[in-house]
């Protein structure tokens, strides 16, 4: 069964300087979090924040791309967690045909809101005990990382 979710805030985890988004079920509440890369959450924070950049990032670039194509994104989910890594797939609709790929959950998150397509999270996610830590992406600790990582200790849920 799949859950509607909403981002209900993003965070960094303050022992590993991670970015973490939290999706919330739109039915019942319960929420998960998701460690994710440092540019993702960049890339989910400006689109949320409406900040628009001269140039365009990554997922704008698919969008753009898509967009020519004259292909939709319908719908994102989290589908699976095996491992404490959570996997997901983008769905597609074209005039031709409908299909999916497999993405990582920030880049899949990331290109829905482009799309102002839903966020869906399995039941079998949510219903999962959350013990130890999910692994999370590497830091970037460049001084472009460094900038982004203050830019998101600043970011709070209020702001969404």
């Amino acid at each position: 069964m799949l859950h509607k979710v909403s981002i209900d805030g993003m965070t960094m985890d303050p022992k590993s300087k991670t970015p973490i988004i939290v999706l919330k079920s739109e039915k019942d509440g319960r929420s998960i979090p998701i460690w994710i890369g440092l540019f993702e959450a960049t890339s989910i924070a400006s689109t949320m924040k409406n900040v628009k950049f001269d140039r365009p990032m990554t997922h704008d670039l698919f969008k753009n791309l898509t967009s020519i194509l004259n292909i939709e994104v319908s719908k994102v989910e989290v589908c699976d967690l095996r491992d404490n890594v959570f996997y997901a797939k983008i769905y597609f609709v074209s005039k031709e045909n409908n299909f999916s790929i497999d993405a990582r959950p920030s880049d899949a998150i990331a290109i829905a809101l482009r799309f102002d397509a839903p966020i869906y999270v399995e039941e079998k996610i949510l219903s999962k005990p959350k013990q130890g830590e999910v692994k999370a992406e590497a830091v970037d600790k460049s001084e472009e990382g460094k900038k982004w990582t203050e830019y998101l200790e600043k970011f709070s849920s209020e702001e969404i």
